[in-house]
C-alpha cells in the first residue's frame, strides 16, 4: 500500500537519495528544503522515472513560523504523513572549540536539533491521532564518537539519538515507530558545505577510502520502513568498510 513520506533536506545528498528510494518503492513523496529550484528538479525527475505523486514545499527548518505554516499546509493539501524523515542537517567548520565561529555553532544547533524538534512537533500529533506512523531521524557516527574539531556537531548528533529515544518512550502506547540512522563517512555535498564551499578541501575528506554513498543510506531507510508492524528497528549504524569508528579510517595511499 502506498504511503506518504515527508523528507526534510530533500534537495541533494542523502535526502534526494531517500526521495528516489521511496518513490521507486511506489510511495507518495513530499520534498522539503531551502532551494526551491533544486526541489522542483528532483520532483520532475521522480515523476518521470517512477510515475508517483510528488509534492515540493520550500522550507527552512530553522524558522519556527515557517515550519508551522508549511507543515500544516502539507497536512491540509497532501494529507496525513505516514513516514517522516528528518534529514535536514549540516556541519560547519572543523576547528577547535575555543576557535570556532559562534555563528557556525548556532547554525548547527538551529538546524540539527531545533529543526528536527520543530518539524516533528508539527507532524507527530496527527500520527498519534491516527495511531500510526514512523519517524526516521538521521544522526551520525559523530553522535557516538566525538572527534577533533567537531565538538558542537557531535553534540547535535548525540542529541538526535537521545531525542529519538525520548520520543519512542513518549509514544510507546501508540503504533508509532522511531528509528535513528547513524551513518559514517558518506560522499555527498556535506563536506563542501562544512568547508564553506571549499571543494578541494572537501575532496580530501574522501581521499583514499571508498566512502558510503547517499544511496546506501537511502536503501537502509527503506529497509527499516518496510518491516512488518511487529518490528521496530530503533538504531542502525552504517559505516564504510574501512571505517572502524567515526574518524578511525584506513586510507589507501
Amino acid at each position: 500500500m502506498s504511503r506518504t513520506v515527508l523528507i526534510t533536506g530533500a534537495s541533494s545528498g542523502i535526502g534526494e537519495a531517500m526521495a528516489h528510494a521511496f518513490a521507486k518503492n511506489g510511495d507518495k513523496v513530499v520534498l522539503t528544503g531551502r532551494r526551491l529550484e533544486r526541489l522542483e528538479a528532483v520532483k520532475t525527475d521522480l515523476e518521470a522515472k517512477y510515475q508517483v505523486s510528488v509534492y515540493d514545499y520550500p522550507l527552512d527548518v530553522t524558522k519556527k513560523e515557517m515550519v508551522e505554516t508549511v507543515c500544516q499546509t502539507i497536512l491540509s493539501e497532501v494529507g496525513p504523513i505516514d513516514i517522516l524523515v528528518n534529514n535536514a542537517g549540516l556541519a560547519l567548520g572543523l576547528d577547535k572549540f575555543q576557535d570556532y565561529a559562534v555563528e557556525d555553532m548556532l547554525t548547527m544547533l538551529d538546524t540539527n536539533i531545533k529543526g528536527l524538534l520543530l518539524v516533528t512537533r508539527q507532524i507527530l500529533p496527527q500520527m498519534v491521532e491516527r495511531n500510526s506512523g514512523h519517524i526516521i531521524n538521521i544522526g551520525s557516527t559523530a553522535g557516538i564518537y566525538a572527534y577533533a574539531g567537531a565538538a558542537v556537531y557531535s553534540a547535535t548528533k548525540a542529541a538526535v539519538k537521545v531525542l529519538s529515544d525520548g520520543i519512542r518512550i513518549d509514544t510507546i502506547d501508540k503504533d508509532i515507530k522511531v528509528t535513528t540512522l547513524q551513518p559514517g563517512i558518506v560522499e555527498t555535498p556535506f563536506s563542501q558545505i562544512r568547508f564553506h564551499g571549499n571543494k578541494e578541501r572537501a575532496e580530501q575528506v574522501y581521499k583514499g577510502v571508498e566512502a558510503l554513498q547517499a544511496e546506501d543510506i537511502a536503501d537502509v531507510a527503506l529497509y527499516v520502513a518496510n518491516q512488518p508492524r511487529r518490528v521496530q528497528i530503533s538504531d542502525i549504524t552504517i559505516m564504510a568498510n574501512q571505517q572502524a569508528t567515526g574518524f578511525t579510517i584506513h586510507r589507501e595511499v
